[in-house]
């Protein structure tokens, strides 16, 4: 009996082995990864003009989130994972670490929650909407994100671990109350809010779309008929004639994306010289009369932001992929105690809420033509 045992424990081994230095080799190339990308993300928006948009600032706070959560938090869990699991380092520096993985995974949800706010109130109220600069709102949001996710994260650092009979060989959230709490204010309130609101933007920029293409088409026609009737009119000479229309409105509109109609202006019908600051009034039409508008201010939402909004969803849907497991087997564990829920579990989902920092700068590399031609040409300038 005791051979068959000694057996079994050889045939295991190894694999254990090999599963500790995998999640040591992993670790480190993860770490890599999140510090490489995020500082190129953080590099990006500060260098380069095109990128300095208010959604970008959002975006660097997320950035610094997860480089923090790079530098603070995975080399401990990286270490504690090649160990087996078990924790051998002193109990105030398991706190500390408990305290920034909370508030640093608080903080990408809330940034990300932030980024939902802040583009709805673009696409709601544009006219009072800044797009050059940070504003007063915009600060507010930041500072709040990070409060709040400080504020989530401070009762660990303020002894709630300390329970009765607690195991030193282990590293966790000690209080199921306190995850419960942690994991409603850190997810699964946030999540719906933010789900909302960016339903909300979407179906505001369709509206928008609508209204857009309604008034070009209305621009278009209007100018096509003072051409004609000019013409017929044969009043200026040629050369005076309203200039052709540009190539986007010979397209068909219906086939036209927004995107496109944005890098061309509006068609403008140009009354002959002759006819300006006079009350000439056209043939077929008698009862029109050119008069100088002044032009009034538009609000107006550029193809930058577009594009900026269009990477957003991706990178909101990313976040739910990778932390909603890490998130319901949580508060499982907390909630059941009957639940028999394997360490294997926990750690695989964990690591998979870890890989979503990975994430973010290659989604921006993929989506965004801004950020791919930073990342390209610094990539250039340093090999």
């Amino acid at each position: 009996m005791s051979t068959n045992v000694s057996n079994f424990n050889s045939t295991l081994l190894p694999s254990v082995t090999d599963y500790y230095f995998s999640a040591l080799v992993f670790g480190i190339l993860l770490i890599i990864v999140i510090i490489c990308g995020n500082v190129l993300v953080c590099l990006s928006v500060y260098m380069e003009k095109a990128l300095k948009t208010t959604t970008n600032y959002f975006i660097v706070s997320l950035a610094v989130a997860d480089l923090l959560l790079a530098v603070l938090v995975l080399p401990l869990f990286v270490y504690t994972e090649f160990q087996g699991g078990i924790w051998s380092l002193n109990m105030v520096v398991c706190d500390g670490l408990m305290t920034m993985d909370v508030m640093l995974c608080t903080a990408s949800i809330f940034n990300l929650c932030a980024i939902s706010v802040d583009r709805f109130i673009a696409v709601s109220i544009p006219l009072n909407y800044n797009r050059k600069y940070v504003d007063q709102r915009q600060i507010i949001l930041l500072s709040a994100t990070w409060l709040l996710a400080l504020a989530v994260s401070s009762p660990v650092i303020f002894g709630i671990n300390n329970v009765p009979h607690r195991d030193p060989s282990e590293c966790k959230l000690e209080d199921d109350n306190y995850v419960v709490y942690s994991s409603v204010c850190s997810f699964f309130i946030p999540c719906p809010i933010m789900l909302l609101l960016y339903c909300g933007m979407f179906r505001g920029l369709r509206k928008w779309e609508e209204a857009r293409k309604a008034k070009l088409r209305n621009s278009i026609q209007a100018c096509r008929k003072l051409q004609h009737a000019t013409a017929a009119a044969a009043l200026p000479p040629l050369s005076g004639l309203p200039p052709s229309l540009p190539r986007v409105i010979e397209r068909d509109l219906a086939q036209t994306s927004f995107e496109e109609m944005d890098d061309y202006p509006p068609p403008a019908c140009h009354f002959p010289s002759e006819y300006k600051n006079t009350p000439i009034q056209t043939v077929a039409y008698a009862d029109m009369q050119y008069v100088q508008t002044p032009q009034r201010k538009r609000a107006k939402i550029n193809g930058r932001e577009r594009k900026a909004m269009r990477v957003l969803p991706v990178v909101v849907g990313a976040f739910l992929f990778c932390w909603t497991p890490f998130f319901v087997v949580h508060i499982t564990r907390a909630l059941c105690e009957s639940c028999d829920i394997s360490q294997h579990l926990m750690s695989t989902v964990t690591w998979l809420g870890y890989v979503n920092s990975a994430l973010n700068p290659i989604i921006y590399t993929v989506f965004n033509t801004e950020f791919r031609k930073f990342f390209r040409r610094f990539l250039h300038s340093c090999c």
